[in-house]
């Protein structure tokens, strides 16, 4: 799985890459995490409100923060996409 987390590098920006890293340790997932700042790539990938989360290439968040548990709903469902399998309500955070 591939993660960008989107944004110029701002305190809401910082707070949704920490929740993606909290959420993917909770649920021990391995996953490529990486952190776009650059101004005209945040626009190319589409991204109108930031901060932005991205899963393997598909925006699935824009403008807001989620909690941690919201977080790992969000990542296990990606992870159940990718694996082809149904997604199951992950245990409480």
């Amino acid at each position: 799985m591939k993660i960008r987390v989107y944004g110029p590098g701002c305190v809401r920006c910082k707070q949704l890459q920490a929740a993606t890293m909290e959420a993917l340790g909770a649920l021990h997932i391995t996953a490529e995490v990486e952190k776009v700042e650059d101004v005209a790539a945040i626009a190319e990938a589409g991204v109108m409100r930031t901060p932005a989360l991205g899963i393997d290439g598909k925006l699935v968040l824009q403008g807001r923060v989620p909690g941690v548990n919201e977080m790992a709903t969000i990542l296990a469902k990606a992870q159940a996409a990718e694996t082809g399998q149904e997604s199951e309500s992950p245990n409480r955070v």
